[in-house]
């Protein structure tokens, strides 16, 4: 802190890494926001990621506080809003608790962002996964809704798991269709971000009034769409 106030002394925003910073207790987190504060008395915002699970031991209350600090946006990384693929992923939640821990956030005036992992599921649950996630996503009211297709890296226990027979991977056209069948069922409004391989950008704000555009965008995708081209994009992806 005491670099970045030689370098930045009237910086207004700052983000908090290391993947999910809010697994530490409101007591152990608290001071490190008062140490920035401290140092960087111009900052308003602050940002970071945390896992759904991180939230079960913090109070409302204790959040308020935290935002009064400069806590002001956190991204969840959700993956899925459907029991079946939560418990088949090990995230640790279950759909009701995304619900309460969100419904916290909101409580507490903290924007917070949701992602959904096209694909996690395998093909023996896509269906399931999109629509169970699409209505758990629009009943917490986030305000990003973000998209990522699978990839399985090497060392991964899913890759195993393909290679054993025990998972099976989406192809990119069932992709696809899986996407399209999230944002069918999505009726919260946001914006929305999808770092899916199609070739026309989906992201942008206001999905309520470009859902519609984006349902045809993905159709004609699933029709005519380049898979080859999709599946060499994702091929050549190395990490996150």
């Amino acid at each position: 802190m005491q670099e970045l106030a030689s370098i930045a002394s009237d910086a207004k925003t700052i983000q908090l890494l290391s993947a999910n910073p809010l697994v530490m207790t409101y007591n152990r987190f608290r001071p490190i926001l008062e140490k920035i504060n401290e140092y960087l008395p111009e900052i308003e915002y602050i940002y970071t990621q945390t896992r759904v699970s991180d939230l079960r031991n913090k109070t409302v209350e204790e959040l308020e506080s935290l935002k009064e600090l400069g806590l002001r946006e956190i991204s969840l990384g959700v993956e899925s809003g459907d029991d079946w693929t939560l418990k088949r992923i090990n995230k640790g939640y279950t759909s009701k608790d995304i619900i309460e821990q969100c419904q916290k956030l909101t409580d507490a005036g903290i924007d917070f962002w949701m992602s959904f992992l096209n694909g996690v599921s395998g093909r023996e649950h896509s269906h399931e996964h999109a629509v169970n996630s699409a209505e758990i996503f629009s009943q917490c009211r986030p305000m990003l809704v973000g998209t990522g297709g699978l990839t399985l890296f090497p060392g991964t226990p899913l890759l195993k798991e393909a290679q054993m027979g025990e998972f099976t991977p989406l192809s990119e056209k069932e992709m696809l269709i899986e996407l399209k069948t999230f944002v069918e069922h999505l009726t919260c409004d946001c914006s929305f971000i999808t770092h899916h391989t199609v070739s026309t950008s989906l992201s942008g704000p206001h999905f309520l009034e470009r859902k519609s555009q984006i349902i045809d965008v993905l159709s004609n995708e699933i029709e005519n769409g380049d898979f080859e081209r999709m599946a060499q994009i994702r091929r050549n992806k190395r990490s996150l």
